[in-house]
C-alpha cells in the first residue's frame, strides 16, 4: 500500500468532496501524518518512528487531522493501537494511574510501561502546561514513553519551547522541550484563516442579557426535570444547580466557574450530560491588580518577588475566566451543546490581557457551538 492508498488520504478527500476549504497548510501537516502512518503499518523496527507536534493558531485544523489520524489507525489496528484523549483528559488519567502505582520504586515508569503494552500511539489535544509539578512529572512520563517504544502526536497552540507557561523553574521544563525535539517533528500551521468560521448553519446558543431564551430552549426538558435549585454531586463534591435531567443540565456561572472548581469536574459533566445551561456569564478579565500568592499555586503573570511569596498580575475575573476556557474545552472535546446567557457579546466577553491569547480558541468554539452542524453532531461520552 502506498502513502496515496492509505485511509488517511482517502477520509480527507472525502471531506473535501463535502465543501472544506482546501488549505495547503493542512495538507503538508497531512502528508507528514500520512508518512507516520506508512512507517507505522511497517513491522516494528528498533527505530522508533518519530512522532508529530502540530502547532498554530485556533481553527487551523490541527485537531481535525489529529483525529483524522487516529480514526484510520484505529480502523486498521482496533482501539487498542492508538490512545487519543485532550491532554487535560490524559493528565487526569496519569494522577489516577499514579495513585494505584504507589508503592513502586518508580510508579511513572509503570504508568509507562502499562500505556506501551496497550498502545504504540499516543494522541493529545491542547497539549499545554500551567504548573511546575505537571511540567516535571510530564517531562519524566514522556522519557519513559519514548523508552518504551511510543509514539507521540501532539497538537497545540504553542510550539514547544512555549509549553510551559509559568514562570517558575522555567528552566526546569527546557530538558523536556528538547526530548520532544530529538522525538518529534515539528509541524507550524500558521495562518490567518479560522476553518471553524468555515460556511456554518447558524443556531442560536449564545444569548446577551437574555434569561428567557435560555428558559425557552430548556422548556422541552422541563417534564424530565427530576433536579430543581438543589445541588449534584460532581466528582463528589456538592455543585448548585438550576435544573438538571438525566442528560440535560443547567447552571448559574458563579457555581461552575467560581471558587474550587478543576477541569476534573468539567470532564466529569462532559461525561454524563449532552446539553449544558449556563446563566449570567459575567465580563471576564478587566481592570489587573497585584496579588500575593504562595508559590506553586496557579497563578498567571509573575510581578515581583519575595521569599515564600510572590506578587502576580491578574485581572479581576482571569481565574473565572480560565475555568470558563478549560469548561468550553472539554465540552467541545466531548461535543456536549452549550446554550449560554451572557452580559456582552462573544467579541467583548473577555476583557483582559493575561488569557487573550487562550480566550481567542475559546471564542472560536463557541462560535461553532452556535451552528447546526455542532449541535447536530453526536455526544462523545
Amino acid at each position: 500500500m502506498t502513502i496515496r492508498d492509505l485511509p488517511l488520504q482517502q477520509r480527507y478527500q472525502a471531506y473535501l468532496a463535502q465543501g472544506y476549504d482546501d488549505d495547503p497548510v493542512q495538507r503538508h501537516a497531512l502528508e507528514h501524518l500520512c508518512q507516520l502512518q506508512h512507517l507505522l503499518n511497517q513491522k516494528r523496527s528498533q527505530t522508533l518512528p518519530r512522532g508529530l507536534y502540530l502547532w498554530g493558531p485556533v481553527g487551523r485544523g490541527k485537531t481535525f487531522l489529529m483525529d483524522l489520524f487516529c480514526d484510520s489507525l484505529q480502523e486498521d489496528y482496533g482501539n487498542d493501537c492508538a490512545l487519543r484523549l485532550h491532554f487535560h483528559r490524559f493528565m487526569s488519567l496519569i494522577h489516577q494511574q499514579l495513585q494505584d502505582y504507589s508503592g513502586h520504586e518508580d510508579p511513572l515508569q509503570e504508568v509507562a510501561k502499562g500505556l506501551a503494552q496497550k498502545y504504540r500511539v499516543l494522541c493529545f489535544d491542547e497539549f499545554l502546561v500551567a504548573e511546575i509539578g505537571d511540567a516535571m512529572l510530564l517531562g519524566r512520563l514522556i522519557e519513559h514513553l519514548f523508552r518504551q517504544g511510543v509514539t507521540l502526536v501532539c497538537t497545540s497552540n504553542r510550539p514547544p519551547e512555549e509549553l510551559y507557561r509559568g514562570d517558575i523553574h522555567k528552566d526546569r521544563f527546557e530538558p523536556t522541550v528538547r526530548r520532544l525535539r530529538d522525538n518529534m517533528t515539528e509541524v507550524a500551521m500558521e495562518g490567518e484563516k479560522d476553518h471553524r468560521l468555515r460556511a456554518l448553519t447558524h443556531k442560536a446558543a449564545f444569548f446577551v442579557e437574555s434569561p428567557a431564551s435560555l428558559s425557552d430552549l430548556f422548556q422541552p426538558h422541563a417534564e424530565h426535570v427530576h433536579s430543581r435549585d438543589t445541588d449534584i454531586l460532581v466528582c463528589r463534591r456538592p455543585i448548585p444547580c438550576i435544573a438538571a435531567t438525566s442528560d440535560v443540565i443547567w447552571f448559574d456561572f458563579n457555581a461552575l466557574c467560581e471558587g474550587p472548581r478543576s477541569h476534573l469536574d468539567y470532564i466529569d459533566i462532559a461525561r454524563r450530560f449532552h446539553t449544558l445551561f449556563l446563566s449570567n456569564v459575567p465580563l471576564l478579565g478587566g481592570k489587573q491588580y497585584e496579588r500575593i500568592k504562595a508559590r506553586g499555586t496557579e497563578d498567571g503573570a509573575i510581578g515581583s518577588k519575595s521569599t515564600g511569596e510572590r506578587q502576580v498580575m491578574i485581572g479581576q475575573s482571569d481565574d473565572p475566566a480560565r475555568r470558563f476556557i478549560a469548561l468550553v474545552d472539554e465540552l467541545y472535546d466531548r461535543r456536549v451543546n452549550l446554550f449560554l446567557n451572557a452580559a456582552t457579546d462573544l467579541d467583548t466577553l473577555y476583557q483582559g490581557d493575561l488569557l487573550a491569547f487562550e480566550f481567542n480558541r475559546t471564542r472560536s468554539r463557541l462560535t461553532e457551538m452556535a451552528s447546526e452542524e455542532y449541535q447536530q453532531a453526536a455526544h462523545q461520552p
